[in-house]
């Protein structure tokens, strides 16, 4: 396993990295308004959420962008 001391991201999984923004800004709502996506907008839940991520790699890009942003440092 390659190590990346300077990957913000390494080792984080991505239902984490939910939570912990989601902790940050205080639930589904601000978070829609720092990303809106449907998956924060509408019926929010962490499980829709990481099937949308998953599949958009443009979503996942602005979510982790914001974790590293907000709490990557």
């Amino acid at each position: 396993m390659e190590k990346q001391p300077n990957n913000p991201l390494h080792g984080k999984r991505l239902d984490t990295i939910i939570e912990e923004l989601l902790d940050y800004y205080g639930g589904w709502k601000p978070l829609g308004r720092q990303i809106p996506i449907n998956c924060f907008l509408e019926n929010p839940s962490i499980k829709s959420s990481l099937t949308f991520l998953r599949k958009t790699p443009w979503a996942r890009k602005k979510v982790e962008d914001l974790y590293i942003e907000t709490l990557g440092k």
